[in-house]
């Protein structure tokens, strides 16, 4: 099981749809972030967002090297807001409160992964890792 399934497979338990949901699901709980990377022009302009909602601690603490804070649904919701929520959700046909617990379950983990050395990459290094782990998962 790879990096990504691992992950998304704990964002889809925390939503409490053991089992419930298969590997589409998780695949696009996946895609939604790499959209959301996208869309912030990449990892930085993500954390930015989160940044400016009155989470910096949270993020610090993913991008560094010791334990990640949690956050909560609620608190995805502010950073992202509430149309952006309800467009994944409507995407993965689940609730905008599942899809938002289910962002704030993964998006910790996910960006502790992607900054081993506490660290940003820069430019669209990520885009393309995260693109290439996905095309590994469908084709690999």
């Amino acid at each position: 099981m790879g990096l990504f399934d691992q992950l998304a497979g704990q964002a889809i338990d925390a939503l409490g749809n053991k089992g419930g949901v298969h590997a589409e699901g998780q695949s696009g709980l996946l895609s939604s972030i790499m959209e959301l990377i996208n869309q912030h022009g990449g990892l930085a302009g993500l954390l930015q967002q989160f940044q400016q909602s009155g989470l910096g601690d949270q993020v610090a603490s993913w991008i560094g090297t010791g334990a990640n804070a949690p956050v909560s649904g609620e608190q995805v919701k502010g950073a992202l807001g509430a149309d952006a929520i309800s467009q994944i959700a409507a995407k993965l046909g689940l609730a905008p409160e599942a899809a938002s617990g289910g962002l704030a379950a993964l998006l910790p983990q996910l960006i502790d992964h992607l900054t081993p050395n506490g660290q940003v990459p820069e430019g669209n290094d990520l885009m393309a890792q995260g693109l290439n782990l996905l095309k590994g998962k469908f084709f690999g």
